[in-house]
């Protein structure tokens, strides 16, 4: 991750309680996050839906995993 990246990963847990090390972004997961990001913005026409769609994955991955949720987002085509 970059500075600014690792600084934000480090302020977020700082608040929330979670260890840093769970919130590390493996190079596998910023492809799949930059990848919906870009599918977000460009089949909904509407750019500000790629980083609420990119929270609304961060929230559901409590409870599923990263690549199951971004191909349910993928085949909504």
């Amino acid at each position: 991750m970059d500075e600014w990246l690792t600084q934000a990963r480090d302020a977020l847990a700082a608040v929330s309680g979670i260890a840093a090390s769970e919130l590390e972004l493996s190079d596998e997961s910023v492809a799949t996050l930059l990848d919906v990001a870009g599918l977000a913005a460009h089949e909904s026409g509407q750019r500000t839906n790629a980083p609420l769609v990119c929270y609304l994955l961060g929230k559901a991955a409590r409870g599923a995993d990263l690549d199951a949720l971004a191909t349910a987002l993928r085949e909504l085509g």
